[in-house]
């Protein structure tokens, strides 16, 4: 089925860095011959493999994505893992901004016996996705803008909050790969004229929902994470943060209050 050196040449003129592999993803992704020129075409355009191919890696698990949805970033693993060292069995976790579902899919395969998962975000087109790839945990997906999404009965009961919140400046988006800035909504990569608008409204209201001694997790960057950790402050949460080197990634956490 279709002449892998020359799919290769094909994505490696385009501009694909891991040509090969992609190849051998494309190739499986294929039923026949014309489906894997429509793909490869696709690909060639510059639509990220994962929207092309219908998948993301995260976290060891196969996260199912398609056109217009964000595709979850290896960075974000660093995320969910720490969410995962905070989440005791039965945690009630919450994925805010949840886009296709990967961090809180992520953080519920990997707590020993399992966790009461729900998923929010404002992207109807996201939460097609968001639902299968939570389904397996019993997830349960709620659409609305941030903590208008949520039923009520969860208000003082969540655990752990993991956000990964738009925060790029809005100014800097037009500096982004064409992958991101192209195909993906803006509403998952603009963050308004800092970066952390949403931050900040994400920080103001987590204490209302968070149990006592909860956990509120968002991923920012290292130039931004002392205005997100400020954020967290002012919402009245205990504020620490951890970074992976290798990841590139950052994470401010925010503990509410025990009492």
């Amino acid at each position: 089925m279709g002449h892998v050196t020359s799919i290769v040449e094909r994505l490696r003129a385009a501009g694909c860095v891991f040509a090969e592999e992609e190849a051998e993803l494309l190739i499986a992704a294929a039923s026949d011959d014309g489906q894997l020129a429509g793909l490869v075409a696709r690909r060639v355009e510059g639509e990220p493999l994962e929207h092309v191919v219908g998948w993301a890696e995260f976290c060891g698990l196969r996260v199912e994505v398609g056109a217009g949805a964000f595709v979850p970033r290896r960075r974000s693993e660093f995320l969910a893992e720490e969410a995962v060292a905070l989440a005791r069995p039965g945690a009630v976790v919450l994925d805010l901004c949840c886009g296709v579902g990967a961090l809180g899919a992520a953080v519920a395969s990997q707590v020993p016996g399992g966790v009461e998962l729900h998923a929010a975000d404002i992207d109807p087109a996201a939460l097609a996705y968001a639902r299968r790839n939570v389904a397996p945990y019993g997830g349960a997906v709620w659409e609305g803008d941030l903590y208008a999404a949520l039923p009520a009965e969860l208000r003082g009961r969540v655990d752990v909050l993991v956000v990964n919140a738009p925060y790029v400046p809005t100014e800097e988006i037009g500096l982004m790969p064409p992958e991101a800035r192209v195909h993906e909504p803006l509403v998952s990569l603009d963050g308004g004229a800092d970066g952390l608008d949403v931050h900040r409204r994400v920080a103001a209201e987590a204490a209302a929902w968070l149990a006592p001694g909860g956990h509120l997790l968002i991923e920012t960057s290292a130039r931004q994470a002392p205005l997100t950790a400020s954020a967290l402050t002012a919402g009245g949460l205990a504020v620490r943060a951890a970074a992976s080197e290798e990841l590139h990634a950052t994470v401010v956490i925010g503990r509410a209050p025990v009492a």
